[in-house]
C-alpha cells in the first residue's frame, strides 16, 4: 500500500469547514467527515514561522534549534536526513514533486523535482529536468512578468505532456482567467500540472513513498484573503487591486479538491496524508509588497558588487559577497537605507559571506518617492520594484494533518512527529535524533 503526502501549503482548515459548510469542496468534505483533522504544532516566535523552516521540520522531525535551517534554501548546506532517503534505505522506492526546501540525496529516487527556490539535483527525465528549470525561472521572475523564451518554450512542452486529459477543461479555463485579468490563476495552472506530473510519475513508477508540495494556496492566502467568503473581518481589498465579486481562495481550494478527489481515484488503496504546516491567519492592517526587478542593477547602483544573486520568493533575495568584509560592508550599507520617515527598505541576515535580504518597506512607492543611503537622498525607486501584493495573510503555528488511515487526535501533534508516523505507515522505524538515514551514529 503506498503512502501519499500531499502537503498543502499553509491552508487554513477553518476556511476550508467555511466552503465545505457552503457546498463546495466535497472531497475534502468527505475526508473530514470520515477522518477529522489533527492540529500540528511548531514554532513559537513569529520570526520563525515560514514554511521553509516548518517544512524541514516536517522532513526531518527536527526543531528549528535542531535542524538549524532558517532561509529558504538553506538545506542544500545540510547532511540532515530526510524521509525520503531513510526510506530509500530501507529498500523503498521513493518520489517527491516540489518538495519546499528540501535537498536530492537519493541515491535512486523514482523521481525527485526540487522546488523552484532550493538549488539541489534533479532526478528524472530530460523533459522533466528541462521543465523544472522552466519552472524555477518563470516562479522567481513571477513579480516583473518576465519569461525567458526558453522558459515558454519547456513549460508549454511540459504542459502538454504532463497535463491530463481530464483536466484539459480545467487548464483551459484557467488559462483564459490569467489572461483576461485573473493573475493568480497562473498559480493554480501551475499546481495544476505538478500535480498531474505527480500522479503520473507515482503511478507508473510504482512509489511506495511519494510527496507532493502545492504553493498556490500559500500565496494566493497572502494577497487575496480579504475577498474570501470564508473572511468575516474588517479588511477589504481595494477594487483597483482586485474586484469584491472574485474570490481566489475558493478557487485554489477547488483545484484542491480536484486534485485530491483524482489522487483518490487513481490510488484507491493508498494511505493519504494531508499535511499543511502551519496556516494563515487575516493580517490586521494594510501592508505592500514589492520586488527588485533588477536586482543586479539596483545593488550596483548603491555601490555593491556581489559575487552572486539569487533571488527567492516574492520580496527576498540572496547575495554572495567575496570575503566576509565585503558583505559586512553591504550588510551596512543595506541597513542604511531609509525612507523619509526613517523606517528601513531592507532587512538583512549576514551568515558570513553572503546576506539573506528581504525588501520591507511595507507603504505605496509613487513616482516621486524620495529615500536615503547614509543621508544621500536618491528617487526613482518605483521603476525599480515590481508590485508583487498587499499583504491580506499571516503565518500562525498550528498546522494541520489527515491521515486516511486513522481518525484524528483530540491533542496538537507536534510536527516533528510526521516523518516518524509516515515512517511507520511505510513499516520503517524513524531512526532516532543524531543517527543518519542508515542508522548510524552520525
Amino acid at each position: 500500500m503506498p503512502v501519499l503526502l500531499l502537503a498543502l501549503n499553509e491552508v487554513n482548515f477553518d476556511a476550508v469547514r467555511a466552503y465545505v459548510g457552503m457546498g463546495k469542496l466535497p472531497a475534502l468534505g468527505r475526508l473530514i467527515a470520515e477522518h477529522g483533522v489533527t492540529e500540528t504544532t511548531s514554532e513559537r516566535k513569529y520570526e520563525e514561522l515560514e514554511p521553509w523552516i516548518q517544512w524541514v521540520t516536517a522532513h526531518t522531525g527536527l526543531t528549528l534549534a535542531q535542524h538549524g535551517v532558517f532561509r529558504l534554501g538553506d538545506i542544500v548546506q545540510k547532511d540532515i536526513p530526510q524521509i525520503w532517503e531513510v526510506l530509500e534505505a530501507e529498500g523503498l522506492k521513493v518520489g517527491a514533486v516540489s518538495p519546499m526546501n528540501a535537498k536530492n540525496r537519493c541515491r535512486d529516487a523514482a523521481f525527485f523535482v526540487p522546488d523552484p527556490w532550493t538549488e539541489t539535483a534533479v532526478t528524472g527525465t530530460p523533459l522533466m529536468r528541462k521543465f523544472y528549470t522552466a519552472v524555477a525561472q518563470s516562479v522567481n521572475e513571477n513579480a516583473s512578468a518576465r519569461m525567458t523564451l526558453s522558459s515558454a518554450f519547456w513549460l508549454a512542452l511540459g504542459l502538454a505532456v504532463y497535463a491530463r486529459p481530464r483536466n484539459y477543461g480545467r487548464y483551459l479555463s484557467l488559462m483564459l482567467g490569467a489572461l483576461r485579468g485573473r493573475s493568480w490563476a497562473r498559480a493554480l495552472v501551475l499546481d495544476l500540472v505538478l500535480a498531474d506530473l505527480f500522479v503520473a510519475e507515482a503511478r507508473g513508477r510504482r512509489v511506495d513513498f511519494g510527496s507532493l508540495f502545492l504553493n498556490a494556496a500559500a500565496h494566493i492566502q497572502h494577497h487575496y484573503m480579504f475577498n474570501s467568503k470564508a473572511y468575516n473581518g474588517p479588511q477589504t481589498n481595494p477594487e483597483w487591486y482586485i474586484p469584491s465579486r472574485y474570490d481566489p481562495v475558493l478557487e485554489v481550494y477547488e483545484v484542491y479538491d480536484a486534485i485530491i478527489a483524482q489522487i483518490r481515484q487513481r490510488f484507491p488503496d493508498a494511505r493519504l496524508m494531508l499535511a499543511t504546516g502551519l496556516h494563515q491567519d487575516p493580517h490586521p492592517e494594510t501592508t505592500f509588497y514589492w520586488r527588485l526587478r533588477d536586482h543586479s542593477a539596483f545593488l550596483d547602483q548603491i555601490g555593491l558588487s556581489p559575487t552572486r544573486i539569487q533571488p527567492l520568493m516574492s520580496r527576498d533575495f540572496l547575495v554572495e559577497f567575496a570575503d566576509e568584509a565585503a558583505a559586512a560592508m553591504a550588510e551596512r550599507r543595506l541597513a542604511s537605507v531609509r525612507g523619509e520617515d526613517g523606517a528601513p527598505l531592507f532587512e538583512t541576515d549576514n551568515r558570513g559571506r553572503d546576506l539573506f535580504v528581504m525588501l520591507v518597506w511595507p507603504k505605496d512607492i509613487p513616482q516621486d518617492f524620495t529615500y536615503f543611503i547614509d543621508g544621500q537622498a536618491y528617487r526613482g525607486l518605483r521603476d525599480q520594484v515590481a508590485f508583487v501584493a498587499i499583504k491580506n495573510g499571516r503565518h500562525n503555528g498550528i498546522g494541520y494533518l489527515l491521515d486516511t488511515a486513522a481518525t484524528a487526535e483530540a491533542r496538537p501533534m507536534p510536527l516533528t512527529e510526521l516523518p516518524a508516523r509516515i515512517a511507520a505507515a511505510c513499516g520503517v522505524i524513524w531512526p532516532a535524533a543524531g543517527k543518519n538515514a542508515m542508522g548510524a551514529a552520525a
